[in-house]
């Protein structure tokens, strides 16, 4: 491959620019046949990094080796790539590995080993529980005291642009004395950002606030998705199962956790104050601007900067009983939501559980998703002197039920 025209290859301002330098992995022809290597997004590029930096860990097929490595080898990669990727006598030798992102296949960045799903959005939980619980209070009296979460299932965990098949399973229509099997008829989805953890800790040893940074490497885009009519039947008394283990779509792109530090803010002011393992030190807030896209026109502008819980108190949490973290661990968010119709992140919420469906360019309405509906999220954070990163996007296109075998 020849040079490429501009050094550094990025052109000013561009989402995936030296201020991101997010991980993934790849696979392009000229890689050993199309085996799956590790590389950073730089531009419109993906730089394969195994022959840059002369070392086996990116020549895996998963981002696994260099995530347990932990925050100074991270660092020190970052620092190396920025130094390759601006001083021109390095561009003889990094250009000609410098694939065109529009070449490649990305796939899943990291092994899944565990999943855990949160609840963190006071808009989004107060809506939820206004929905269902209209004539009551909308939070239950445990939700200011602790990010409530659930175990989701880590072997459905896919990358964007896998096909997600409507579920099927028992639910009970409004008015029916008893359960019913057959597809999903209220699939909708759930806007979160995912934290993926790199450093493994101790079994019986809790991860304390201020270690947040040394074992979470960085973020992801997550929609997880929910069949509304399946989780509403069975989530009682032990709460989410089927409606949301069918699939869990991510971003195949890893922003760092430093390449966000123009974007840290502090969380919303909690009341009541939470117990001593939960109160913040460092700001670990992030002002994430997300958009929610159905067919192509953005129907949800959700906020992440107005999550109650931040990050670094769900993996306290997480962890505070001793719980164990494995290199590779997911734990999302939960749906972000904010205060205003426009920026609800579930279309439960955005269509008050089907009482108001949207009504698309073309004509067509939705209270939940139809087969062949596409959904695809996206997000930016500020960068460093006033420019923007891209955390890229996540999407996933409705393919109808599979009849039982």
């Amino acid at each position: 491959m020849n040079a490429v025209d501009r050094w550094p290859p990025i052109p000013d301002r561009h989402p995936f620019g030296l201020d991101n330098l997010p991980f993934g992995v790849f696979s392009h022809p000229s890689t050993g046949g199309g085996a799956r290597r590790v590389g950073v997004a730089a531009g419109d590029f993906v730089l394969d990094l195994s022959p840059v930096l002369d070392d086996g860990v990116f020549a895996a097929p998963t981002l696994d080796p260099f995530l347990a490595r932990g925050r100074a080898t991270w660092a020190g990669t970052r620092a190396r790539l920025t130094e390759l990727l601006t001083d021109v006598r390095h561009r003889d030798a990094v250009s000609p590995h410098l694939l065109p992102r529009s070449e490649v296949t990305l796939h899943l960045p990291f092994t899944v080993a565990d999943y855990v799903d949160f609840y963190c959005s006071l808009d989004h939980a107060s809506n939820v529980g206004r929905i269902f619980r209209p004539d009551a209070e909308p939070l239950l009296p445990n939700w200011r005291h602790l990010p409530v979460g659930y175990h989701g299932r880590a072997g459905t965990v896919v990358v964007s642009g896998t096909p997600i098949v409507r579920p099927c399973g028992q639910r009970r229509p409004p008015g029916a004395d008893g359960p019913s099997y057959g597809p999903s008829v209220r699939l909708d989805i759930e806007a979160e950002v995912g934290f993926v953890v790199g450093v493994e800790s101790r079994l019986g040893a809790p991860v304390p606030l201020e270690s947040f940074a040394d074992h979470v490497f960085g973020v992801v885009l997550v929609n997880d998705w929910s069949a509304r009519d399946i989780q509403a039947w069975e989530y009682q008394p032990l709460g989410p199962f089927l409606g949301k283990s069918f699939a869990t779509s991510i971003s195949p792109w890893v922003v760092p956790l430093e390449a966000l530090a123009a974007a840290r803010v502090a969380g919303p002011v909690q009341d009541p104050a939470p117990l001593p393992y939960l109160r913040r030190g460092e700001p670990w807030g992030l002002d994430l601007s997300i958009e929610v896209a159905l067919n192509g026109t953005v129907v949800s502008r959700p906020p992440f900067a107005t999550m109650y819980w931040t990050a670094d108190q769900m993996l306290a949490h997480l962890t505070v009983n001793g719980a164990s973290l494995r290199t590779g661990d997911l734990f999302a968010s939960g749906t972000v939501s904010g205060p205003s119709p426009g920026e609800r992140g579930s279309l439960i919420e955005l269509t008050w559980n089907g009482a108001e469906p949207l009504t698309l360019p073309d004509g067509t309405s939705r209270s939940f998703l139809e087969d062949g509906d596409t959904v695809t999220l996206s997000a930016t954070a500020p960068a460093p002197g006033g420019g923007v990163l891209g955390l890229g996007e996540v999407t996933g296109t409705i393919h109808p039920a599979r009849p039982s075998a």
